[in-house]
């Protein structure tokens, strides 16, 4: 029979809230920029917002953002060195409501502020942003020195 040992409990007990937290979003800013998974949450960390998918071909970076019930005009996105920010504030669903003839509240609202590492050089100055049915696209033109480079291959004698 093997002896109750409290320190291994301990270390197990460590080593699950450490697998938690990085599940979570990790200690020093999360995995890709997220947080906890509760945005807007009263009494909880907001989780990043809004969500995001980054993609790129040859010639540009596109950056998707999921942000429903937005006012365009609102929205601040800024270059700066290699980050993308999105920054804005969703409003709440029917101002003129009030919160206890709510019987279900799903609908975030508040300040928000998204900042994405970009993985290549971008030319700042030709950055556009869209905004159409919920959706705000960030085209991101990749500077010169951030584009492929196709490279003869010679054939020798």
């Amino acid at each position: 029979m093997a002896e109750w040992n409290p320190w291994q409990e301990m270390h197990r007990l460590r080593h699950d809230l450490d697998h938690a937290f990085e599940q979570m979003g990790g200690r020093n800013g999360g995995r890709n920029g997220r947080t906890f998974p509760t945005a807007f949450l009263p009494g909880r960390a907001a989780r990043a917002y809004p969500l995001v998918n980054v993609s790129e071909d040859a010639d540009a970076l596109y950056v998707t953002a999921l942000a429903p019930g937005l006012d365009p005009a609102a929205v601040q996105v800024t270059v700066q060195d290699d980050r993308l920010t999105i920054a804005g504030e969703k409003p709440r669903v029917a101002a003129e409501i009030q919160p206890e003839a709510f019987h279900r509240s799903e609908r975030a609202a508040g300040k928000f502020v998204r900042t994405i590492t970009l993985p290549s050089d971008v030319e700042h100055d030709k950055v556009q942003a869209d905004y159409t049915n919920g959706l705000l696209v960030v085209t991101l033109p990749k500077a010169e020195q951030a584009k492929p480079k196709q490279i003869a291959v010679s054939v020798g004698a």
